[in-house]
């Protein structure tokens, strides 16, 4: 049985910007995106809850700044 779901909201100018990304991608949704990136944010480096680095932390935010998410 799948995972319940509940709906996140974006802006339409970022949810057209990262469809755009997604052409050519693994990715078959927004939505699978943005659950996989958020998935990711909240395991961090490992599953044992050490903070990430400072390095590891820039590249995420260079990242997310890459794909609009942050300024």
């Amino acid at each position: 049985m799948p995972e319940a779901t509940v709906p996140v909201q974006i802006s339409q100018e970022l949810r057209d910007r990262v469809q755009a990304r997604l052409k050519g991608s693994a990715f078959s949704s927004v939505d699978d995106f943005v659950s996989f990136v958020l998935a990711r944010l909240v395991e961090g480096p490992s599953k044992s809850g050490e903070p990430l680095s400072p390095e590891d932390e820039a590249r995420v935010k260079g990242r997310l700044r890459s794909l609009g998410y942050i300024d």
